[in-house]
C-alpha cells in the first residue's frame, strides 16, 4: 500500500516521497486514515516505527483542509512534548512534511530565549509544538491564544507523567476548547495513563503496534562482560578497531557523560555530550555535529536522548545499564530504523548483573555474551553496592554506588568469588 491510497493531499504525498519514504508503516496505515475521520486516539507504538508522520500528515492534512483567512494564523494545533529534543523532532517533521503547504509552525521549549518565540507566534502560527513548561511560559506571559485550537496531540504521554509534568498538562487542557480532536500516543497503556485518557479522550479508537519490550529484529544485540574500571578502555578500543563512526552512548548520570566524553576527547575519538545540564544551545550544537559527522561519539543521559531521531543510525552502545529495564528498549531502538540494521552492544560488569536480568526478563531472551580478547573481566572483583532512589512518581530506580563511601551487600552468587562466572557461558570474539 502507497501514501497515495491513504486519501492524502497530493502536496504531502509529494513531501514524504521526497523524504524517501516510499511505503506507510503499520502505525500509519492504522492511525492516518482514524485521524481523517476526525475521531479520538489512544495509540501505542514501538519506537522507530514512524509515529511521528502517523499523527503529523493527517493533521497537516486536516488543518489545510479547513479555509482560514491567510493573514490570521491562530494555533488551530498544539502538540506537546516531554522534552525540548522531542519537541525540535517533531517541529522538523511537521516542517518537512508541510512544505508544500500554506501553514505555519514552530516549537517553544526552554533552555532558550523566550523573545524569538514570541515573535514567531505573533506572526501567526497554526501548528504549535511545545513543552508543557515553557508554554505554561507564554500562557502566563499572554503571548499565545489556545481558545481556537482543533487538535491536541499528547506525544510520548508516559514520560510526561514520569516527568512529573501531569499537573502542567491538566492546566493546559484546561486553556482549550472543549470541542477539539484528540490524539493520545504512549509507550505503554498504565493505570495513570488511562486515568488521563478517560478525562482527555472521547470514544477513542485503541491503536497498539507491536509491544513496546519487542525489540526490533534489525537490530543486533551482544553484551561484553568487563571490569567497571576499564569500561572506557574497551568502548575506545571497540571505536577504534572497528572503525565506527557515529555512536551513541548512553550514561546513567550527567556527570557521567561529562567524564566520558572528556576521556574519550583525550583517547583521540572526537566525542560530545547532551545532558539536561547543558544549554538548550549546546545540546542543539553537539547533536548537529554529530549528525552531520563532525563528532564520532555523542554520550547522552535518557532524558536527553528522548526524541533524538537520527537517520541510519549504526551503533548504540549502553555503557551503563539503565537504570529501569524498560528504557534498554528505548536505547537501542535509536538504531535499526527504517529497514536499516543496527547494532547494540551493553558493556556489562559485575555490578550490574541484576540490571541486566531485569533487561533478559522484560525481553524474553537471554542476550548473547562476547567477551573480547584482553578484556577479560577478573573474576576476583566483587560487585559493589547499588543504591535504591526514587524518582518523582516513587518509582524505585538505581544509581550505582561507591564502595568506598557505601555499605557492600553481595552474596556468593552474586560474586566473582571461585569458579564461578556470573556472566554464565561467554563466547570470545575478536573485534
Amino acid at each position: 500500500m502507497s501514501f497515495d491510497s491513504l486519501n492524502l493531499s497530493e502536496e504531502l504525498v509529494r513531501a514524504v516521497l521526497e523524504q524517501g519514504y516510499n511505503k506507510p508503516t503499520s502505525i500509519q496505515l492504522q492511525t492516518i486514515p482514524v485521524i481523517l475521520k476526525g475521531h479520538d486516539i489512544m495509540g501505542s507504538a514501538q519506537t522507530g516505527t514512524g509515529k511521528t508522520a502517523g499523527f503529523t500528515l493527517p493533521v497537516l492534512h486536516l488543518l489545510n483542509k479547513k479555509s482560514q483567512n491567510k493573514n490570521n494564523h491562530f494555533v488551530r494545533a498544539l502538540i506537546l512534548t516531554p522534552t525540548r529534543e522531542l519537541a525540535a523532532q517533531v517541529a522538523e517533521s511537521v516542517k518537512n512534511y508541510g512544505k508544500y503547504l500554506p501553514l505555519k509552525s514552530t516549537a517553544i521549549f526552554g533552555g532558550v530565549n523566550i523573545n524569538p518565540q514570541i515573535a514567531k507566534i505573533r506572526h501567526g502560527i497554526d501548528i504549535l509544538v511545545a513543552t508543557p513548561g515553557r508554554l505554561l511560559d507564554h500562557v502566563g506571559q499572554k503571548t499565545v491564544d489556545l481558545s481556537r485550537v482543533d487538535i491536541l496531540v499528547l506525544d510520548e504521554a508516559d514520560r510526561m507523567l514520569d516527568m512529573g509534568f501531569i499537573h502542567d498538562v491538566r492546566k493546559i487542557i484546561n486553556l482549550l476548547p472543549k470541542k477539539r480532536q484528540n490524539l493520545l500516543f504512549s509507550a505503554t497503556f498504565s493505570n495513570d495513563i488511562k486515568k488521563l485518557a478517560d478525562t482527555l479522550l472521547n470514544s477513542p479508537i485503541m491503536i497498539q503496534v507491536a509491544n513496546r519490550n519487542i525489540v526490533s529484529e534489525l537490530v543486533e544485540q551482544l553484551i561484553h562482560p568487563v571490569d567497571r574500571e576499564r569500561k572506557r578502555e574497551l568502548l575506545s578500543h571497540l571505536v577504534n578497531s572497528q572503525n565506527w563512526q557515529q555512536v551513541l552512548v548512553f550514561t546513567r548520570t550527567k556527570h557521567g557523560a561529562n567524564r566520558l566524553s572528556q576521556q574519550l576527547e583525550k583517547d583521540g575519538i572526537t566525542a560530545a555530550a547532551i545532558h539536561g545540564n547543558k544549554s538548550q544551545g549546546a545540546r542543539t550544537l553537539a547533536l548537529s555535529m554529530f549528525k552531520n559527522n563532525k563528532v564520532r561519539v555523542l554520550v547522552a543521559t535518557d532524558i536527553a536522548a528522548r526524541g533524538l531521531d537520527i537517520d541510519q543510525l549504526p551503533h548504540v552502545v549502553n555503557f551503563e545499564l539503565p537504570n529501569v529495564p524498560e528504557d534498554y528498549v528505548h536505547r537501542i531502538g535509536r538504531t535499526g530504523r527504517a529497514s536499516y540494521k543496527g547494532q547494540a552492544v551493553s558493556l556489562v560488569c559485575v555490578d550490574e548483573l541484576k540490571l541486566l536480568q531485569d533487561i533478559e526478563h522484560l525481553i524474553k531472551h537471554k542476550l548473547p555474551k562476547v567477551v573480547i580478547p584482553g578484556y577479560e573481566p577478573d573474576l576476583s572483583i566483587k560487585p559493589e553496592p547499588i543504591q535504591k532512589k526514587t524518582n518523582m512518581r516513587g518509582r524505585e530506580v538505581f544509581s550505582s554506588g561507591n564502595a568506598k563511601n557505601s555499605t557492600r551487600t553481595r552474596s556468593k552468587s552474586s560474586s566473582f568469588r571461585g569458579k564461578s562466572n556470573p556472566f554464565g557461558k561467554n563466547r570470545h570474539r575478536g573485534r
